[in-house]
């Protein structure tokens, strides 16, 4: 944020001195950055966090994720390293970061990796960023590791660079708030080869990570941003320092460029001059505008052409910036030093040489001004403006206001009243003290011409009533005549510098009230995140600040459709839906008022982003003919219209963004699900198949023994198809959201009972426990739904559990749940697979490497819990291998007493 250092040379910036404060209540961070995972960041931070214990600081680890880096598990074994906190979220059990346990236990440091990781629902903050700040307000420092892609600020970069979309990012001001960033760089020859080398990722996942990811073309391009940032950051610092420390620029450590611009034409040429300048060098700049006393005199198309200047500029890629002061060459001299510039462009003076008698130009007083500061000097061209917005401005006649006239001459009458009664005791000349009253009055209460008028007035009546001969116009005294005129001088200059105090408090209310609009205007749109309420936000601050009828259009299949309005029931003929096709096309204002299609009913002005037009607003009043907005108007419209469309893009952004997030899942699902169906349908057609033919060519000859064989093998596999076809079907009610369990209350153990004879044929080659006690209370469940999770639990024990060994079920009541719980003896789930188990066609793979089932049996039993009401959560058993899933449904409190069924 550039800093305007207003106070006297040598004295400390005030918000830099505030934010040293404010760093030194709190704890420090400090950010290891790298270009791409496995370049050494969390290597880096163990090794820092180890010279800290050295220093004899505490040190403990909050999180690090070693990824099964032999020399990382090394770095943190000699760590004190806080228990993670387990967290159930939707029958998974994930493991964060305690922040309650470090702040608890208050060390001096903390390290925690991964700065971008989302945190389970559930946690204190959905962000780790969050914990980070918190143990920074408590005091406590921390290190921490974060890559480049995960910057909110260059996630569209990074987007466009691998052409995969970050999710979890981290805002800017985290930092901006770290005290030190280190970058943690490696050559992209040197990171392919710790991939080939097996030291970032798994040989597999390597493999495609080079193929797609890690190629030396974007690993460059992520080594680039990621310096730059660094770069950027300590940049700011310096900055900071000057401030703090008042030492007046430039420090060339790093380049900026600040252009000047005013009212004339050419100054679009010297901003597109500082943007070519800025681009080259690769540096921030700034178009600044000094708003000075004469700025109040400027006509409506001068306002319009620094409007457009400014406008420009922020389109690109600079920072527009207004400051008001008496001098323009002292104004920019001071936001200069202030902010470390180090290139000023300016135009060259365009008076002629004989005005230099009467005193410097801005540009001679900015070169003496400016010291080690470089200041460019360009002509400019008056012929390459701003882009003319292609719309006629209502005219805006003044209005003579009768009032004000007949109120100056009340002021002026009441004057001469009391000059009257003072004339018996007071010099004639003092008398004209009152007078001057009531001009002063006029141009405070009513403006500069009411006040000229009452001047006038003031100084005939004074002639007229006081000065000798009195009742004429006459004046014989010699004197006389020298306090008239020096009355009239003294007059007309206090009621101009009177009147144009008036109009700048004017200007200045106005400006206020605006930016106080356009400020709650943008507060509104950060916080809409549907289209509907972005539209209607726009279209109700347009119309009530504009004072205007407002359509909002937006492309749709091809054409352009009204999407809001206000009022809402506003509708549109063919030659206006002409104009507003028009505007959107072309991206130039159409209709009413403007150069292209003046006959339109409304007034179209495309919604413009950086990269296209978004939609079209139309505007219409109740006056018939002419143009519809005046310049002022105009302007306020374009930081409207702006902000609409950045708000409009950034929803349509995020909609683009579900919808492929949503399509790849989709392609997932189908990849999926035909790999299922293409070997889980396969096989068992395969076996009905082979054991029909084999049954039709060689039945008379076969045994009895043979025979009964390929039969039961045709009803096995018969029956395995019904489960994979009945699965399916399972799940497409629950993704379609038509699963309606038909509740009732019931004993748990009687279900699980019947579910245990229908699968005593999958279970026939390992044992079975059940152990639930009759008290159990009842619960309110379908019995056929639950039966089927009993099944599908039973069957996914069965497979991967070695046969001979048990498989149990338990069941108990808790204070809120009625519990059920199936273990097996199996190998257990690897803690990776946990959080994924009950995903959609994801299965774990078996010990030989085979993946086992269609990966729905899991997804189905959650869905049909979740459905009644309850949860159900995947873990491996304490001690001894094997997993459990363990079922919660609440009890119910409407269970009938037994004298109630009596």
């Amino acid at each position: 944020m550039p800093d305007d250092n207003r106070d006297q040379a040598g004295r400390p910036s005030p918000d830099a001195l505030l934010e040293k404060a404010l760093a030194e209540t709190r704890g420090r961070l400090k950010i290891f950055l790298g270009a791409a995972p496995g370049v050494g960041k969390t290597y880096e931070m163990l090794i820092s966090g180890r010279a800290k214990i050295a220093d004899g600081l505490d040190v403990v680890v909050g999180v690090v994720e070693t990824h099964g880096r032999k020399e990382t598990e090394a770095l943190v074994a000699g760590f004190e390293i806080i228990p993670r906190v387990e967290i159930d979220y939707k029958g998974r059990v994930l493991e964060e970061m305690d922040l309650d346990g470090i702040l608890a236990r208050r060390p001096d440091l903390v390290l925690v990796d991964e700065l971008a990781h989302t945190n389970a629902e559930g946690s204190r903050h959905p962000k780790r960023y969050l914990d980070v700040k918190e143990l920074l307000d408590r005091g406590i420092d921390v290190y921490t590791t974060l890559n480049i892609q995960h910057v909110e600020s260059l996630n569209d970069v990074v987007s466009q660079i691998t052409r995969i979309r970050v999710r979890e990012t981290v805002p800017d001001s985290i930092i901006d708030l770290a005290d030190d960033v280190e970058i943690i760089d490696l050559t992209p020859d040197d990171l392919i080869k710790r991939l080939h080398d097996g030291k970032v990722y798994m040989p597999r996942t390597a493999e495609r990570a080079l193929t797609n990811y890690f190629t030396p073309g974007n690993l460059t391009a992520l080594r680039e941003l990621a310096l730059r940032k660094t770069a950027q950051r300590v940049d700011d610092q310096l900055l900071t320092h000057m401030q703090a420390h008042a030492i007046s620029g430039p420090w060339a450590a790093g380049e900026r460029v600040l252009v000047s611009v005013d009212h004339h034409p050419r100054s679009a040429s010297l901003v597109r001059y500082a943007a070519r300048m800025a681009s080259r060098l690769r540096a921030p700049w700034a178009a600044v505008y000094i708003e000075t006393s004469r700025s109040i005199n400027l006509s409506e198309a001068e306002r319009d052409t620094i409007a457009s200047t400014l406008r420009l500029a922020e389109q690109l890629g600079g920072e527009a910036i207004t400051l008001p002061g008496r001098e323009v060459a002292e104004e920019l001299v001071r936001h200069a030093t202030a902010n470390n510039v180090t290139h000023i462009v300016i135009g060259a003076p365009k008076k002629p040489t004989w005005r230099d008698w009467w005193g410097r130009s801005i540009t001679d007083e900015l070169i003496r001004k400016t010291g080690e500061i470089s200041v460019h000097v360009i002509s400019g061209n008056e012929k390459d403006g701003t882009t003319a917005r292609g719309i006629k401005a209502a005219a805006t006649a003044p209005q003579l206001d009768f009032r004000a006239y007949l109120l100056a001459t009340v002021y002026v009458a009441i004057a001469l009243g009391v000059s009257i009664v003072l004339d018996q005791v007071l010099d004639v000349r003092n008398l004209a003290l009152v007078f001057l009253m009531a001009v002063l009055t006029s141009a405070v209460l009513h403006g500069l011409r009411p006040a000229l008028y009452s001047c006038i007035l003031g100084a005939l009546s004074f002639n007229f009533f006081f000065l000798p001969p009195r009742y004429t116009l006459t004046i014989s005294d010699p004197e006389s005549v020298l306090a008239f005129f020096f009355f009239l001088g003294v007059a007309i200059i206090a009621s101009n510098l009177t009147a144009t105090v008036q109009r700048q408090a004017a200007a200045a209310r106005q400006r206020a009230r605006t930016t106080e609009d356009l400020y709650l205007f943008s507060k509104k749109l950060a916080g809409t995140g549907t289209l509907d309420d972005v539209l209607w936000a726009t279209a109700f601050q347009l119309a009530s600040m504009l004072k205007v009828r407002v359509v909002l259009l937006l492309p749709e299949e091809g054409g352009i459709v009204v999407k809001a309005g206000y009022p809402p029931d506003d509708t549109l003929d063919d030659a206006d839906i002409a104009a507003a096709r028009w505007a959107w096309e072309h991206n130039h204002a159409a209709g009413r008022g403007a150069d292209t299609l003046p006959g339109a009913k409304r007034l179209y002005v495309p919604l413009r982003t950086g990269r296209a037009a978004v939609g079209v607003i139309g505007l219409d009043s109740d006056r018939r003919d002419g143009p519809l907005l005046t310049p002022e108007q105009q302007r306020l419209l374009d930081a409207l219209a702006d902000q609409a469309a950045l708000a409009i893009e950034r929803v349509q952004l995020v909609a683009d963004v579900d919808r492929a997030r949503l399509a790849a899942e989709a392609d997932r699902l189908r990849s999926a699900l035909l790999t299922s169906i293409s070997h889980d349908l396969k096989t068992p057609l395969a076996a009905i198949l082979g054991a029909a033919g084999t049954l039709r060519d060689y039945f008379a000859s076969m045994p009895e023994e043979d025979r009964t064989d390929l039969l039961s093998t045709v009803v096995d596999e018969s029956e395995r198809l019904n489960r994979f076809i009945a699965n399916l079907l399972d799940m497409t009610k629950i993704e379609s959201g038509a699963m309606e369990p038909n509740s009732a209350l019931h004993y748990a153990g009687d279900i699980v009972g019947t579910a245990l004879a229908r699968a005593a044929k999958i279970l026939e080659h390992h044992k079975t426990e059940m152990s639930i006690p009759a008290e159990l209370p009842m619960v309110r469940v379908d019995p056929v739904l639950f039966e089927q999770v009993i099944f599908n639990l039973l069957d996914n024990a069965a497979k991967y559990a070695p046969e001979g060994s048990v498989i149990q079920i338990e069941g108990w009541a808790d204070a809120d749940n009625v519990v059920v719980q199936v273990s097996d003896e199996g190998p257990g789930m690897p803690p990776a697979d946990l959080a994924r188990v009950f995903d959609t066609f994801y299965r774990v793979r078996k010990g030989d490497q085979v993946r086992a089932g269609t990966g729905l049996g899991l997804s189905i039993c959650r869905g049909f819990i979740e459905a009644m009401g309850g949860t159900i959560a995947a873990g491996n058993r304490r001690g001894r291998p094997g997993a459990v899933f363990t079922i919660r449904l609440p009890k119910p409190n409407d269970i009938p007493k037994l004298d109630d069924l009596k």
